[in-house]
């Protein structure tokens, strides 16, 4: 039941305010923070069956947070703008007193959950409201949200379509209406993909940029970073997270005050004067038609903004046979911990990429790794000739949920369709995917937008100016919600 404190705000606009929205309401007092909760646990409640986007809630603890941040608006005590905005937490990561099962039949439920990791503590911090747990696959191992401990993961776009993942719960959440803000992991993609799959905006920043702890199995591959229907929340959210914390020996440290970005990705700044490689294929992938015509679109949208767009390919290899001898080794440590006894309640594809990488020698990782650095310092030698790097974040939509690859699909692992967001995994450099239209089907359809490592600032300025300048009729994002769970 939606709380009283609702003034010029109906119960049933709340799910589709962005977080900027909510804290600007907060001020006014047309909403408060434990009527915009309620509204979003109600839509849970409604929705959620359908779409299996979170695998664990405990309304008393998040109403009690929300019911806090009321209290604190209502002081003058605000901390700041995310202060009572519900964010849905992907799990995989540490939550404290909210189990982090991992998608896995085989971790322990009952055990103490203490562990807190860096994002949630600086969203603790923040006062944001944490709304529950979203799904993924298992330990987070493919481009896919289905487990054997909470089942398939469906897309709010068409309910019988994956969302894509390993982020897919939380991208599913947001574009069903479920939470305004999200955070994911990406460790190949897990961020990219099921933006692009739901049509979203999802930034894997600059490795360390966004410290996360404990580290995941799959080492510095993965990255953490902020999900949300818009960039201004995306990079509201992201402001929130990019803090040193020493629990990640990998963190970066604070940005001095005169390099921190703006309080918002101001689109003024544009991409005026901005050189940007467009590639369709980075020399090597194959393109849907209706994915490659919308993406080409967009790149001539930059161009109409000033940016200097020049058609080329990096010089550069495909990188999925380095990623997956460094991803398939990840694999096989996870598995390795396991009981061997209970490998049958394991996903299946997990434990054959974790026997591939079983068989892996010291030595093919270390050559993996020469390579991961050959690969990451010539896509830093693009990106130092030019300010962006843009490609499709998928040359594919959304397929059918709970499979591994698209019906009639040559190959059988996940990453055979996902060529432009590995290399940039392994070179650790920002990448984002913003929504730039749907197809026929009516599936959207994703940007990326790539920059030079540690240029999270381009990355962003691109966004927003692109997501400012975009055609209302064109575009997923402003339809995020569909009509299937409307």
């Amino acid at each position: 039941m939606v709380h009283q404190n609702v003034l010029m705000t109906s119960a049933t606009q709340i799910h589709t305010m962005t977080a900027a929205e909510l804290g600007a309401a907060y001020t006014s007092r047309e909403l408060s923070p434990v009527a915009a909760t309620e509204a979003l646990l109600d839509r849970i409640e409604t929705h959620d069956p359908a779409v299996n986007a979170f695998c664990h809630l405990d309304p008393d603890e998040t109403m009690a947070q929300a019911r806090a941040a009321e209290n604190r608006h209502a002081a003058g005590e605000v901390r700041g703008p995310l202060d009572g905005v519900p964010v849905a937490i992907k799990d995989l990561f540490a939550t404290p007193g909210w189990p982090m099962l991992r998608g896995s039949r085989l971790t322990d439920p009952d055990q103490e959950w203490t562990y807190e990791a860096p994002a949630v503590a600086r969203l603790r911090e923040a006062g944001a409201i944490l709304l529950g747990k979203t799904t993924t696959p298992e330990f987070g191992w493919k481009g896919l949200t289905d487990n054997p401990l909470t089942g398939i993961t469906r897309n709010p776009w068409d309910l019988s379509k994956t969302p894509g993942g390993s982020s897919g719960g939380s991208s599913a959440a947001l574009a069903a209406g479920m939470a305004p803000l999200a955070v994911g992991t990406d460790g190949g993609g897990s961020i990219r993909i099921p933006g692009s799959f739901t049509g979203i905006v999802g930034l894997k920043p600059t490795f360390g940029r966004v410290p996360n702890a404990p580290m995941s199995p799959f080492g510095t591959l993965a990255h953490a970073g902020p999900m949300a229907r818009t960039v201004a929340d995306a990079h509201l959210l992201f402001r929130t997270l990019a803090v040193y914390d020493s629990k990640d020996w990998t963190a970066l440290p604070d940005r001095p005050v005169e390099q921190e970005p703006a309080a918002e990705p101001e689109p003024a700044a544009g991409v005026d004067g901005l050189r940007v490689m467009f590639s369709l294929t980075l020399g090597y992938a194959d393109v849907d038609a209706e994915v490659a015509a919308l993406v080409t679109r967009a790149a001539l949208l930059l161009e109409s903004l000033g940016a200097e767009v020049v058609v080329a390919d990096p010089d550069v290899a495909d990188a999925r046979p380095t990623w997956e001898t460094l991803w398939y080794s990840g694999a096989a440590a996870v598995v390795a911990g396991l009981d061997p006894a209970r490998l049958d309640e394991v996903d299946p594809g997990l434990v054959e990429i974790a026997a591939a990488g079983a068989e892996l020698s010291a030595l093919d990782y270390v050559r993996a790794f020469s390579e991961r650095v050959d690969l990451a310092v010539a896509y830093g030698r693009t990106l130092a000739e030019y300010d962006l790097l843009v490609t499709p974040t998928m040359p594919i939509v959304a397929f059918e949920a709970g499979v591994e690859v698209p019906p009639g699909w040559p190959e059988r692992r996940w990453q055979s369709w996902s060529p432009f967001s590995l290399p940039f995994n392994l070179s650790q450099q920002p990448a984002a995917t913003v929504p730039c239209g749907l197809t026929g089907e009516g599936l959207p359809v994703g940007l990326q937008i790539v920059a030079g490592k540690h240029r999270d600032d381009l990355v962003w300025r691109a966004a927003a100016a692109y997501e400012a300048a975009r055609s209302p009729g064109d575009d997923a994002f402003m339809r995020p919600i569909n009509p299937a769970v409307s």
